[in-house]
């Protein structure tokens, strides 16, 4: 009776907020875009399995820039490179804010680097920045760390014999004690019981946030807090996470020297007591908690996720894997560890490994942007409090920018003499100021861990080549590739 009375006071004050906001908009001169119904808005006109393709479709008739609503929130959605261009990098200003989806603000309470605006932004994007480019994120110190790791995935998948293996845990234990190392100044054995377990959560959140049910999550947060299902637990296990960062945390203030940092985690510590007397300081545990949770799980499963992707993509298409052997082979050789000036000389693996990001396309709404006041766009005017969806599926798969954008190619960057081009629609970590903080570790880390595989092994999967499916397994907030059992055989 209690939960009846909660609901339907819920509906009726959701369905007031929408009549009154649809009131106040009819003094704005908003983008064009389907009528939506009361409180469900333009649910019920996308794709359950895949809502960004709705969009592509809708866009051929209201345009580039188009409104929708979601529930009762507006949201407007920019459609293809010149668009999204036009407002992340030319209007950056404009469109900096980030969307406070309820998901990413219940796990990390608000705080953190990830979903955040204004001064708390700007400090922490600031530091965070500065703070990983010191510990060598896109330069030599970050290399021999890969490295290191690379050999650590060799050595494990030697232990395979030939045999069939998911590569799912150990690819995310890979990638992600790279992220460990720059945070929390160690790597993890591949046997550690509480690592793997915390791979396996990080795993089951970026799923859920891509089913419809996380989807639902991030519309309706009132609604699916109330009802039962897998939030509740999703929820439960993040806490794990927190626990494990809050632990990590105080081993770092037992034995911090404020002299000698040791990861992002010490310099945090040092800034914070630095700002102590200072009332403005967005340094402060809340934050650093939040901002480690961002990085450990962002830097983990979309890299992990990639590089599996890439090994189903090299199956799926066996002369390109071998090219790029024969490649990898005549330039570095089979005994040395690749290295990113290795890149400038293997334009063709570096092709395959730019078209592999470009097909998959791992996160096609990016993080969803944020009117912090009124914008001027095109002509419109996007009123505050309004999410912004930069379409990122609709650049990397734009016809006019890519010659066939739905199918594997890498010629897309190669141009006729077989030399490495750059696209300005490859934008798979976003554009402007809330372009991600790890595009240049993402890019060393994929670099050198997929040539360095192919040194070293041959990959196939027990029913060849046709049995290979590279149409993602979940398709929302991130394109999820599927698991597939490979085959790793010695060169």
């Amino acid at each position: 009776m209690e939960f009846s009375a909660t609901f339907l006071l819920s509906v009726l004050i959701v369905a007031l907020l929408w009549f009154f906001s649809g009131k106040n908009t009819q003094k704005y001169r908003l983008p064009p875009g389907p009528s939506p119904l009361p409180l469900i808005g333009n649910l019920l006109q996308l794709k359950k399995a895949a809502p960004f393709k709705s969009f592509l479709e809708f866009s051929k008739t209201y345009g580039p820039v188009m409104t929708f609503n979601l529930g009762w929130q507006r949201v407007v959605v920019l459609v293809g490179y010149d668009t999204v261009k036009e407002a992340l990098v030319d209007q950056a200003d404009d469109f900096v804010g980030r969307a406070p989806m309820p998901f990413l603000y219940r796990a990390t309470r608000g705080y953190g680097i990830g979903i955040s605006n204004g001064e708390r932004w700007r400090q922490l994007r600031r530091f965070t920045l500065s703070t990983l480019r010191d510990f060598g994120m896109g330069r030599k110190g970050m290399e021999e760390w890969i490295q290191e790791e690379s050999k650590h995935l060799r050595a494990r998948m030697r232990t395979y014999k030939g045999e069939p293996f998911d590569p799912t845990i150990l690819l995310s234990r890979t990638v992600s004690n790279v992220v460990c190392c720059l945070v929390f100044g160690q790597r993890f054995s591949y046997e550690d019981k509480h690592f793997v377990n915390l791979l396996a959560v990080i795993a089951m959140i970026v799923r859920f946030n891509s089913s419809p049910k996380g989807m639902m999550y991030n519309i309706f947060p009132w609604l699916m807090e109330r009802l039962p299902g897998k939030q509740h637990a999703v929820f439960g296990k993040i806490e794990e996470i927190r626990d494990f960062v809050k632990m990590k945390i105080q081993e770092h203030r037992d034995s911090l020297d404020p002299s000698s940092p040791r990861d992002f985690i010490d310099c945090f510590l040092i800034r914070v007591h630095e700002e102590k007397e200072n009332p403005s300081t967005e340094f402060h545990y809340d934050n650093l908690v939040a901002t480690v949770m961002n990085l450990f799980l962002a830097g983990t499963e979309t890299t992990s996720s990639t590089i599996r992707h890439a090994l189903s993509v090299l199956i799926k298409h066996r002369n390109i894997q071998e090219k790029m052997q024969e490649e990898i082979d005549s330039v570095i050789g089979r005994e040395r560890c690749p290295n990113m000036e290795d890149r400038k000389s293997l334009p063709f693996s570096d092709a395959v490994i730019h078209e592999i990001q470009r097909f998959l396309d791992i996160v096609p709404f990016s993080l969803p942007h944020y009117a912090l006041q009124d914008v001027s766009f095109r002509g419109y005017t996007i009123p505050k409090d309004t999410v912004i969806v930069p379409l990122l599926h609709s650049v990397l798969k734009e016809e006019k920018q890519w010659a066939t954008p739905h199918s594997f190619n890498p010629q897309h960057f190669l141009d006729q003499n077989g030399n490495f081009k750059k696209n300005p629609a490859f934008l798979p970590f976003s554009a402007g100021k809330r372009a991600c903080v790890g595009e240049s570790l993402a890019r060393m880390e994929l670099f050198i861990f997929i040539v360095t595989l192919l040194q070293d092994f041959t990959f196939t999967c027990p029913g060849g080549p046709d049995s290979i499916n590279l149409i993602p397994e979940y398709s929302s907030f991130a394109n999820l590739p599927r698991s597939h059992k490979i085959i790793a055989t010695p060169r």
